[in-house]
């Protein structure tokens, strides 16, 4: 950052308008106990394509996507104030798996063809966009056991991914596997296309994904997301800014928890006066209003750099995913903790704060990972 202005961290009032408005249907159409309702069912889609479709209606799913793709052209900083307000409800719609995967790898690596023929359905909530890159027994999205062998017309795909988020009802999924030289290389495929199976997961968090397997399937050469053998500094690329928007995800999930804790510190009582009242808990909740506070400035920031300043972007996302992964586990333990014996049941939705803590602590990194590259990219 040396000699550049620091990225502003203030809303614009159109921002805070669409901030209001985010806060204010999400709150009422998509609350966070509607997980249970999913997961008790199975429900085979695993969210509501109805609020979905209301949303792209708003322009929400096409805060970022340019105008040439029926998108409104803004930024990735107007999309993280979205994925703030959809944490605050654990909202399991596929913010992240079409956004923040689908979507940034094909603004980064798409060919027109590609862009034209996806991008408008995402905007209009009629496409699903994933991206496979997770396989069992590997946590190193390089090293990638899926191949892709040439043909004479194409490539034929065989391999497994596991974790792919809702590739189950994606309408494409970009997938990593390996061409000559074991190079990764990624690839749109049809889920519909021959050779290609799908079976939905039920995560602990209540969002779905799949295990998505691939058997001889023929793809062809315009099918290249990307260069050939360069699919993993594309997936790097499109993971720091997933990893960003994850984090603004992780912040409102954070603020929710924190904020749903004040409450029960004020109503609830013990020796006849609010147990809000002891200092114990009040230093404790001291302590994560900064925590919340400091990531919410790093989140800001970074989404900020993504539109200002990308050669900025892999070290302001891995800050802020790692400093979002260690926040938001610990409001959530804290909040257990504070919400006594009701915050361990099922019944209460404080508990299902930290079942999407732990999945996405994990998700595109640990907080380990993300230091130690950081410390890398400032020559430590």
């Amino acid at each position: 950052m040396s000699g550049r202005s620091a990225p502003s961290l203030l809303l614009s009032d159109e921002q805070e308008m669409l901030k209001r408005t985010a806060h204010e249907l999400i709150r009422k159409r998509a609350p966070a106990a509607r997980l249970r309702t999913l997961r008790d069912r199975k429900d085979a889609i695993g969210f509501s394509h109805e609020l979905w479709k209301e949303m792209a209606g708003l322009g929400w799913l096409g805060l970022q996507i340019p105008h040439e793709y029926d998108g409104l052209g803004l930024g990735f900083f107007d999309l993280c104030i979205v994925l703030e307000e959809s944490g605050r409800e654990l909202m399991p719609e596929p913010f992240v798996s079409t956004l923040l995967l689908g979507t940034q790898a094909l603004l980064l690596g798409g060919t027109e063809t590609q862009k034209k023929a996806l991008l408008s359905g995402v905007a209009s909530g009629e496409k699903l966009v994933s991206v496979a890159y997770e396989e069992r027994g590997s946590r190193d999205f390089r090293r990638v056991e899926t191949v892709a062998r040439a043909s004479d017309d194409g490539f034929e795909i065989t391999g497994e991914k596991v974790q792919v988020l809702d590739g189950h009802l994606a309408d494409a999924i970009i997938v990593s596997a390996a061409t000559g030289g074991g190079m990764p290389t990624l690839f749109l495929v049809d889920p519909k296309a021959k050779g290609v199976t799908t079976t939905q997961q039920f995560r602990i968090d209540g969002h779905s994904s799949a295990i998505v397997r691939f058997e001889g399937v023929a793809v062809a050469l315009d099918s290249l997301v990307g260069e050939l053998g360069k699919g993993a500094a594309l997936l790097q690329s499109v993971f720091d800014r997933a990893s960003v928007g994850l984090a603004a995800h992780m912040l409102g999930a954070s603020e929710q928890a924190f904020a749903d804790t004040l409450a029960y510190l004020k109503e609830r009582e013990q020796f006849d006066v609010p147990i809000g009242s002891f200092q114990a808990l009040q230093h404790r909740a001291v302590a994560l209003y900064t925590e919340i506070t400091l990531l919410r400035s790093v989140v800001l920031a970074a989404a900020r750099v993504i539109d200002e300043q990308p050669e900025d972007v892999p070290r302001f996302a891995s800050l802020a995913k790692a400093l979002a992964s260690e926040t938001f586990l610990h409001v959530a333990k804290e909040a257990i903790q504070m919400h006594g014996g009701m915050g361990v049941t099922d019944e209460h939705d404080i508990g299902l704060y930290i079942k999407r803590a732990q999945a996405t602590y994990m998700t595109f990194g640990e907080p380990s990972q993300h230091r130690r590259r950081w410390a890398e990219l400032h020559g430590y």
